[in-house]
């Protein structure tokens, strides 16, 4: 193979093979140099002077190349602009299954879960605190750090956590991650080092499905239990290695462990050395009482306590934390050793001095607030407006399940009719292994619309829903 670059004004790198033949190989090499996009529509080539001679052949060569480049419509020529790429046929685009966590913008009310109210991001909190950090931290701050976390971080979400969730965490148990997934990828990987390929991850029923799909993907397997108005079903749990739960707010029916079945839980881990991975997605956010503490501080040697900035600050950040019980912290130190899903040491600093500082405090106090005065509206409009209707799980997180009689239809065309009114929100059903096992019911995200716009959004929800519910269901 010989490769040539050009010394034109325009590197072109171009390789072509000498056994098809100086114009064949020409023809190949820039119909493959189109086609892939290295030369995207428009650009502009050499003369075929320059092009002959930067490639050390005949100028003959080279016009026959292009002449038959231009007849198969990779290149055009017009008069005074040279030779110039084509416009190409955009290729087929395969739509890929959106992720929960990746759902796309959607036109008009969008009033799907799991999302906070990006519109209050303390942006003036976080500039602070980034030019606090650019100005003081030492110039060893922003090299090669710990694989675990930023020390000065782990710290403070020691303090943080066991102040404000109850969680008993030491900083050497803690490690950061870049998002929730990338915590579960790491639990995964550490739950194959404890108890071997294969083995079996337990998921409430329902759940956001990407997870479980994520630790198939990993070499275990994924198992689904039922949920019902005190939690997880417990006693349906065997010898599984691990159960993912969502204690203090279930994602998405919204009610909580009860006290018996934590009980009942944390004696299930220890009677059968299983883990127990604490998803504590929105556990600051709780409306009609102080919030409920973490599962981890029951049993610190027992349970994988995850939690992220996700629903307190912003998902874009990729933000999480993982707080171990100690037989884990080497297996995960060594799982840790070739993974290159770190997060931002700037950005750990930034949280460090929002911790320290009161500010994330704040900041979760004053969102609590909206939250809850959003919550309240939500169930007054039910109450008054939609009487044969309720919001099912506790007042707490940024979502509600809004369970609907049969009048209201099938989810799709109900789904259809709201996206009609301009309206989108998600269908219960997606959450259940077995779809058909799903209430008739829709998940409200409430805290996404704007301050200002949102009791039009929920009067344009409820009004769309009552044009589904005029009568008392027969």
């Amino acid at each position: 193979m010989a490769v040539q670059w050009s010394r034109s004004g325009l590197d072109l790198h171009l390789q072509t093979s000498t056994g098809e033949g100086l114009r064949a190989g020409l023809e190949v090499a820039l119909r493959d140099a189109v086609r892939s996009g290295r030369l995207p529509p428009g650009t502009r080539l050499p003369s075929s002077r320059t092009l002959a001679s930067d490639l050390g052949v005949s100028r003959g060569t080279v016009t026959q190349a292009l002449d038959q480049l231009v007849a198969e419509g990779y290149l055009e020529s017009k008069p005074r602009s040279g030779l110039r790429v084509a416009p190409q046929p955009a290729p087929p685009v395969e739509t890929p299954r959106p992720s929960h966590a990746t759902l796309p913008a959607v036109p008009g009310i969008d009033l799907r879960s799991g999302f906070p109210d990006l519109a209050v991001f303390p942006r003036r909190q976080w500039l602070a605190a980034t030019r606090h950090i650019l100005r003081t931290a030492p110039n060893t701050a922003f090299g090669y750090r710990d694989r675990s976390g930023a020390v000065e971080l782990r710290q403070a979400l020691a303090e943080y956590l066991g102040r404000a969730r109850g969680v008993a965490a030491a900083p050497a148990h803690i490690v950061v991650c870049a998002g929730y997934a990338h915590a579960l990828r790491l639990v995964c990987q550490v739950l194959r080092h404890h108890a071997g390929a294969g083995s079996v991850i337990v998921f409430e029923d329902p759940t956001e499905p990407d997870y479980p799909e994520l630790v198939e993907q990993l070499g275990h397997r994924a198992r689904r239990l039922p949920v019902d108005d005190d939690g997880l079903i417990v006693d349906r749990l065997t010898d599984e290695s691990a159960v993912v739960v969502t204690p203090a707010h279930q994602y998405p029916l919204g009610v909580t462990l009860s006290p018996a079945r934590r009980v009942e839980l944390v004696s299930w881990a220890r009677r059968s050395g299983g883990f127990i991975v604490e998803d504590d997605y929105d556990g600051e956010f709780r409306y009609d009482r102080r919030p409920v503490g973490a599962l981890q501080g029951m049993a610190s040697d027992r349970v994988i306590y995850v939690g992220t900035t996700s629903k307190t600050i912003a998902p874009g950040l990729r933000l999480a934390w993982l707080v171990l019980p100690g037989g884990l912290v080497t297996p995960l130190q060594e799982a840790t050793r070739w993974d290159e899903s770190y997060v931002n040491v700037i950005d750990q600093l930034v949280l460090t001095r929002l911790i320290q500082t009161g500010e994330l405090d704040r900041h979760i106090r004053h969102c609590r607030t909206r939250y809850r005065r959003r919550r309240d509206l939500l169930g007054q409009a039910v109450t008054e407006r939609l009487p044969y209707a309720r919001l099912s799980g506790i007042a707490a997180g940024l979502h509600a399940v809004l369970q609907l009689p049969d009048q209201a239809g099938s989810e799709a065309s109900l789904l259809g009719h709201l996206e009609r009114r301009g309206v989108h929100v998600e269908g219960l059903s997606p959450f259940y292994h077995q779809r058909q096992n799903a209430p008739p019911a829709i998940v409200i995200g409430y805290a996404t619309p704007a301050e200002h716009t949102f009791r039009h959004a929920l009067g344009t929800l409820v009004d769309a829903l009552r044009e589904r519910m005029p009568t008392a269901p027969g």
